[in-house]
């Protein structure tokens, strides 16, 4: 339910251009779709993720820049904002506190060694900065039509794939006694 609740927005956004062609238009439908998007979430759990939070401010400020200005422009750059906010926050975590971001949220359900903790960091780093590159050049060189479908399966399907081969990796890494215990 929480995948589906999470891709609401974009969903409602590629219908709408899909039926209108008209990117304008499905930008202003996608700002309050994710108002509701954030509503239901913090309805249903009394908190907001704080990629909700990033995620819904920046689709105010882009989108409602795309929709006032009537330049697609400020909606194409979104994803690549967001990717690259999300590489700063996994580089920043080498600076800022004592384990990287990955060791933060995974931390609880698998033991890495350090030294993989920080791979797997900059694994993460590395994939939100080439997201946001490849973000930047299909909305470049593709149609308008070709990058909305690129947000939408593009950028799921390489995600899928990004974490399909991170569990691959993971595998070989976790500790053999970890997996007895489970």
């Amino acid at each position: 339910m929480k995948l589906l609740l999470d891709f609401f927005p974009v969903a409602i956004f590629f219908a709408v251009y899909h039926y209108t062609k008209d990117m304008i238009l499905a930008t202003a439908i996608l700002i309050p779709a994710t108002l509701v998007q954030v509503g239901i979430i913090w309805f249903k759990t009394r908190k907001i993720e704080k990629m909700h939070v990033v995620t819904l401010v920046l689709i105010i400020v882009m989108g409602g820049a795309t929709v006032l200005l009537q330049d697609k422009t400020f909606i194409q750059w979104k994803p690549t904002v967001v990717n690259w906010l999300f590489a700063a926050a996994f580089l920043g975590s080498y600076f800022i506190g004592s384990k990287p971001l990955i060791q933060r949220m995974l931390g609880g359900q698998i033991e890495l060694t350090q030294p993989l903790w920080n791979k797997l960091n900059a694994y993460w780093s590395i994939f939100f900065i080439a997201m946001g590159a490849v973000n930047i050049f299909v909305f470049s060189y593709f149609s308008e039509e070709a990058w909305v479908n690129f947000k939408l399966f593009g950028m799921l399907g390489l995600t899928l794939v990004f974490i399909i081969a991170q569990g691959i990796w993971l595998t070989r890494h976790i500790k053999t006694d970890q997996l007895e215990q489970d």
